[in-house]
């Protein structure tokens, strides 16, 4: 891929990535068209970090607790990515613009598995 070339048609590229002045939602617009709005709760919780992913897919976590996390800054990681530092203290993530795309159109069915799993666990987002 050529420098100059921002997109393919396996990675959208963000046009815009915004933090709201209480840094509890962040909006990100793509070039295909897709704006989404992803709040700094979601962003935390699936977080594309080893410490909540794990290295194999059963050593997953659900993190809980994070109801009312903010975000206290956002870092650009090369061309590619973003970094999400939180007022947790997490901020080892690094979120490609396909998960970050990924996230925002599937939004409804990951959360809706993540309180799922919350519920089942016997934890809380607070």
């Amino acid at each position: 891929m050529a420098d100059t070339d921002k997109s393919t048609k396996q990675t959208p590229w963000p046009t815009e990535i915004r933090l709201s002045s209480d840094k509890r939602l962040v909006t990100v617009a793509f070039e295909d068209g897709a704006r989404f709005e992803l709040s700094a709760e979601y962003l935390r919780v699936m977080s594309p970090s080893a410490e909540v992913r794990g290295h194999a897919p059963h050593e997953k976590k659900t993190v809980a607790g994070k109801k009312n996390v903010r975000i206290a800054s956002i870092e650009p990681m090369g061309r590619y990515a973003v970094k999400f530092a939180f007022d947790d203290g997490h901020a080892t993530g690094i979120y490609a613009w396909a998960y970050l795309h990924e996230l925002g159109a599937t939004v409804a069915d990951k959360w809706r598995t993540y309180m799922a799993e919350l519920k089942a666990k016997g934890l809380a987002r607070e």
